[in-house]
Order: structure tokens, then sequence, then C-alpha cells
């Protein structure tokens, strides 16, 4: 069985820790969280607020913010251990050189009040030597179903286009619910066009799957709109959503 650790405590890392102690394939060594509160956890026995209280495992999986990774990597108590990081946009340079590099990015958005399977779960790897991959896949297979070899150059680019397709499409949802509110709308009744729109995607390219006023060229529809937006933002991103639309539609 091999033993894992996950140092850090936010989103990715719960979630992360959750799904590793409930796999009997994998050993939860420990659990490193900075902060109290984990007590209600069931492995909460396990989870130290020290690095130097790490004990021996076969992979550290460092789980904290981008801009911590480094400082996390380089304060380690030990070398020569396999240590990788699950941050899209941070190739395996960030890690500090004492111990093994590798990558274990979990592309997925992670919310502490939303549960999650991991089984569905893709996790790109990345490893400095081959033996390691072993390792990673190994552990990765055990939590999720999908499993990719993606390089630091991919998985910026993946990091991007995760970016458009998660966070930016939720403050489109965000300013779609601002509309309503504004005008006494229930936001619940778009909740069936955003299911729709996104299983499009199992059966249809984007390309394809695209409807609306812009790919129509629905001049009088999209006046209209414009003229409805209070906020300046809101028509600035309109117009720029529209345009981007219409010029993707000249290119097929």
């Amino acid at each position: 069985m091999i033993k894992v650790s996950v140092i850090g405590f936010g989103n990715v890392a719960r979630h992360l820790a959750d799904a590793i102690d409930s796999c009997p394939k994998i050993d939860l060594v420990q659990v490193y969280s900075r902060t109290s509160g984990a007590e209600t956890f069931p492995y909460s026995g396990r989870i130290i607020s020290r690095l130097d209280d790490l004990h021996e495992a076969d992979l550290y999986i460092i789980a904290v913010s981008d801009v911590a990774v480094r400082e996390v990597s380089e304060s380690l108590p030990f070398s020569g251990k396999l240590v990788v990081h699950t941050a899209g946009s941070l190739d395996m340079e960030a890690l500090d050189g004492r111990n093994r590099k590798g990558v274990f990015y979990p592309l997925q958005t992670f919310s502490k009040k939303k549960a999650i399977s991991f089984r569905t779960v893709p996790l790109c790897l990345e490893t400095q030597f081959e033996a390691d991959y072993e390792v990673l896949h190994t552990v990765a297979s055990s939590l999720s179903e999908t499993i990719y070899a993606i390089d630091s150059s991919q998985r910026k680019a993946l990091h991007v286009a995760a970016v458009f397709v998660s966070n930016f499409t939720n403050h489109l949802y965000k300013l779609g619910n601002d509309i309503c509110q504004e005008h006494a709308v229930p936001f619940e009744i778009l909740k069936p066009l955003i299911a729709e729109t996104a299983d499009k995607i199992r059966t249809l390219t984007p390309a394809e799957a695209q409807t609306g006023p812009a790919i129509r060229n629905d001049i009088n529809t999209i006046a209209a709109h414009l003229g409805l937006l209070t906020q300046p933002e809101q028509r600035q991103l309109y117009e720029i959503m529209t345009t981007s639309i219409q010029n993707e539609r000249k290119k097929l």
C-alpha cells in the first residue's frame, strides 16, 4: 500500500485528503494544516500543524495556493523524497530540488460546500523521473478513472482553457443572476438552460452547439439587449462576446 501525505488544507487539499482516506489502496499518513478547525474530519488524529512532524511516506502532495508552493517545498524537513504539487499554472521547477519532483493536477473546480467524486476527476500527471511516474500513476488510478500524462507546457495551456470554460463561465452565471434580480425574475428559470448547454458538449463540438442572436447576426435583438443592460461593464462584455462569436463564425 502506497503511503501518502497531503500538505495543505484548502479546497483542493480537503477533497483530495477525503478521497485518499476513503481509498482502501492508499494509506493517508498525515494531513498538514496551518490553521485549526480540522478536528471534525475522520482523519483528525492525523492532522498536523508543523512540517517538522511529517512522518515517512512514499508521496507528499503539496496542495496549497500557487504562490506558496515554492516556500512550502523549501521548508520540507527531508530530501530525496517524491514531492508533487497540484497547481495547474506552475511547472515542476517551482518545487525545491532537494526532493524528486512531480505534478498531480486534478482538473476540476472544488468548493468547500460541494461534495465531489474523484472517480470522475481527470488527473494530469508529470514526474521528473520515469520510476516516479509509476508511483504517481498507481495513486491516481486508485482515485480516478481518467489519467493523462501532461507536461508543464500542456498543463499551463490546459489551465488557461479551464479558466475560460469554468471560472469565466461561472462569472457569466453571476452576471445573469444579477440581471434576473434587477428585474425580479427567478434565476432558477435559467438552470435547465444552463444544464442543457453543458450537456450538449458531450455530443457536439462547442462550435456546433453555439446558438443565440450573435451566431444568427440578429442585429435587432442584440440592440435590444444592449439597451436593456444598465451596467456599462455588462454592455461591454456583451459586445465583446458577441463580436467574438461572430468572428469565430466567419472562420467556419
